[in-house]
This record gives structure tokens, sequence and C-alpha cells, in this order.
């Protein structure tokens, strides 16, 4: 379990101790990283829920891969979910991306992402915690370590967070340390976006497409605009919402996708749409059809809780 790399031991006063970091409100007394300790500097926090639904991880991979493109380092906690798409998103575009651990880097948590952390460490980026190396990660850990994800980045993106959650306190982390805090809605109706969508209601800055995302990234680090972002294909479907580039004739040919691009819907509600739109045709068969093709051609996938939703 022991990360291979470069190892160090920072205190505020070293020229290496990141100064975002000796900001905050109960700065740590010592970072351990493994990795490039020059990784650490300001970035943009992408966290999210860890039963994250395929609409969340395909927004973390989303909007974490357009910042890691513009040479904004990605920041997260490296939990399952949204923090690790958000991790692979930066990997899958040579950037260097951080990830605080709850416990000691000895120790780290979930043990299955032991992989993750050391291509993140070998990918040029940093693993880090304030725990001693071989610290047992504790609850109260994560919480703590929260205000250090939020603490280093200059924002912190949500992109998905139930009510209560730990993403919902890496937020007020970030509002402690005078951070802004940007936010991708979700449905009213899932339980899973209950958190996000609380947080925009109290002011928190929506990002609701490619564009409003540019301008942030614009404002907090002089990102230029690149144009035909994201390039069609791959990049374009991956947040699972209707917007160029995401075959819209697929989408007009199958009602049912449409439908589902737009929120998750459960069986209910879906036979409602077969209903409208099935014409003479029997709609349980008309919808399983629909249902099969949009899986088939990546517009939909099942969520765990049962529901269909955009795939990621």
């Amino acid at each position: 379990m022991r990360l291979r790399g470069p190892r160090a031991e920072l205190a505020p006063g070293d020229g290496a101790f990141p100064a975002a970091l000796a900001r905050v409100p109960d700065p740590p007394r010592r970072l351990y990283v493994v990795g490039d300790p020059g990784a650490l500097q300001e970035g943009l926090a992408v966290v999210g829920a860890r039963r994250a639904t395929p609409y969340g991880t395909g927004c973390a991979r989303r909007f974490a891969g357009a910042a890691a493109r513009r040479g904004v380092v990605v920041i997260s906690g490296g939990a399952r979910g949204c923090d690790a798409a958000a991790h692979e998103a930066a990997l899958a575009e040579g950037a260097p991306t951080v990830a605080f651990l709850g416990g000691g880097c000895d120790e780290p948590y979930p043990a299955t992402h032991a992989g993750l952390f050391q291509r993140i460490v070998d990918g040029g980026g940093a693993v880090a915690s304030e725990q001693p190396w071989d610290r047992k990660p504790r609850p109260y850990m994560f919480r703590q370590r929260n205000r250090l994800i939020a603490g280093l980045a200059r924002a912190v993106l949500i992109v998905e967070a139930g009510l209560p959650s730990g993403t919902f306190s890496t937020a007020d982390e970030a509002l402690a340390a005078n951070r802004d805090v940007l936010v991708v809605p979700g449905a009213i109706t899932a339980a899973s976006s209950r958190g996000a969508n609380r947080l925009l209601y109290q002011g928190a800055q929506p990002v609701v497409d490619d564009e409003t995302f540019e301008d942030a990234l614009f404002s907090l680090f002089g990102c230029l605009r690149q144009e035909q972002w994201p390039p069609a294909g791959e990049h374009a479907a991956a947040a699972g919402a209707v917007r160029p580039g995401m075959r819209p004739s697929a989408l007009a040919a199958n009602p049912v996708a449409a439908a589902l691009a737009a929120e998750p819907l459960g069986m209910e509600d879906l036979y409602a749409v077969a209903r409208a739109s099935c014409g003479s045709a029997e709609p349980r068969a008309w919808l399983m059809e629909r249902l099969v093709e949009a899986e088939r051609t990546g517009l939909a996938a099942r969520y765990p809780d049962g529901r269909w939703g955009p795939a990621g």
C-alpha cells in the first residue's frame, strides 16, 4: 500500500509550503506529501457524491478535464464517485492533480484507489495529508481534510451533493476560507442533488453549461475560451445534457432519450412519456424498445435507485 515516489514534509514558513493553506482558518501544522510539492498550487477543487449517479461522474469528468486542459490543477479528495472521476479526467489530459487524504499517505483510503493515487504521483501530481504517514483514517479526519481541499483551491465546484454530505461540508469550508463556490444544478426530484440545489438557493454560482464554466475559469484563472469545447464525440456527451454535439438527430428520433436527457425519470414517468408518444403502439413494448436503444447508443443508463437518466 506504500506509495512510491519522492516524499516531503512541509511546515508553514517553508518555501514549498502552499501560501494559500497558510491563510485558511486553522492552517495545517505540517503537510506530508508524496509526489511533487510544486503541484500544491491554487487550482480548482472538484468534489461530489461518493455514491454518484452517471450524471454526477459525467459532470466531474467534463469540467475537471476542461480545467486541466487549460493548465488549472484539479484538487479533490480521492473518494469514490465524483472525486475519482475528477482525478481521472485530469490524468487523461496529462495534467497534474492533487488528492488530499483523510488519514496518512501510507494508509490510503479507500484502499481500492491505491492504484489511482500512485498514478497521481507518477503523473506529476501529489497525494497529501496533514496526518503523519502511517496514521489510520478516522471519520472526523475527513471533515478536517475538506478544509484543505477548499483552502488550496481558488474555487470549489460541486457537481453532485445530497443532504447531509461531506461534499456539502467542503462548500462550508470554502465559504469560511473566502473561496468561490460553483455548483452544477441537478433535478429537484433527485436526492443526490438536494445539497447542490440548496447551495444554489443560498447564492452559489451556477454552472449551467460549458459557457458559464468557461466564464468562471476566465474570472478565476484568466483562462481564455477555446473554440469548439468540448470537441464533438466523447467529451461532448460526458455530462449527459442536451447540448451541441450530442447527436440531436438521435434524440429527436427517440423521445424517451430526449426526456431522459433533461432529467432522470422513474418508470411511472417514463410510461407517461410512452403513452404520449407511442401513437397506436402498445406503450410498454414501445418504451422498452426505446430504452434499450438509448442504452445501447450511450444516451441513457439505469441508475442504482432504479431510475433512468443521462449516461455518464
